[in-house]
C-alpha cells in the first residue's frame, strides 16, 4: 500500500468513525448522556432545533431521525470502504450543511473549533481518490506511480513534470 492510499484510507476511516462517534452519543451509547438513550436524544433533538429554527417544531424530530440515519449510514460505508466515491461525496455535502447551519446560528466559532470545514473538505478530497491525478518529477525516463495508468509513450527527454491519471476505482 502506498502512503497516499494509506492517506486516503485514514481519512476514510477517520471521518467514518466520526459519524460513528456522533450516532452513538446520540444513542447514549457514551457521552454525557451514556446510557440514558431519551436524555441523549432528546439533546440532540434540542441542538437539530437550534440549526434549523425555521422549520416548525414537529420537523425537529424527524430531521433528528433522519440525520442520524444518515450519519450511521454513511459512518459505516467509510468505515468499510463500501461506495467509497458516493460516501465521501454525501459526507462531504452533510458536512458543508452542518458547517454552514452552525456558522449561521450559532456563530462561526463552533464550526471552526469543532473542524467541521475541515472535515467537510477532507471528504471531498476523499471524493476526488477514483481521478486523482499524479504529478511527478522524472529525469529522463517516466517511473510509473502506484495506481497510476501505465505509458507506452517515449520516455520525456528532459526533466519536466508528467501528469497522469490515477484510477483506483470507487
Amino acid at each position: 500500500m502506498s502512503r497516499a492510499q494509506l492517506a486516503r484510507a485514514a481519512l476514510r476511516v477517520a471521518l467514518g468513525a466520526a459519524f460513528l462517534s456522533a450516532v452513538a452519543s446520540r444513542l447514549g451509547l457514551w457521552g454525557s448522556h451514556a446510557g440514558h438513550l431519551g436524555d441523549a436524544f432528546a439533546a440532540f433533538v434540542s441542538y437539530v432545533a437550534e440549526l434549523n429554527p425555521w422549520l416548525p417544531a414537529a420537523v425537529w424530530p424527524v430531521l433528528a431521525v433522519l440525520v442520524t440515519a444518515v450519519e450511521g449510514s454513511l459512518g459505516l460505508a467509510l468505515v468499510l470502504g463500501v461506495a467509497r466515491r458516493p460516501a465521501a461525496i454525501a459526507a462531504g455535502a452533510l458536512l458543508a450543511v452542518f458547517a454552514l447551519a452552525m456558522s449561521l446560528f450559532t456563530g462561526p466559532k463552533s464550526a471552526l473549533d469543532y473542524s467541521v470545514w475541515t472535515a467537510a473538505a477532507g471528504a471531498f478530497v476523499l471524493a476526488l481518490e477514483t481521478d486523482a491525478v499524479v504529478v511527478e518529477r522524472t529525469a529522463g525516463r517516466e517511473r510509473p506511480t502506484a495506481g497510476a495508468a501505465t505509458s507506452t509513450s517515449p520516455a520525456p527527454s528532459t526533466t519536466r513534470p508528467v501528469v497522469k491519471v490515477a484510477s483506483e476505482g470507487a
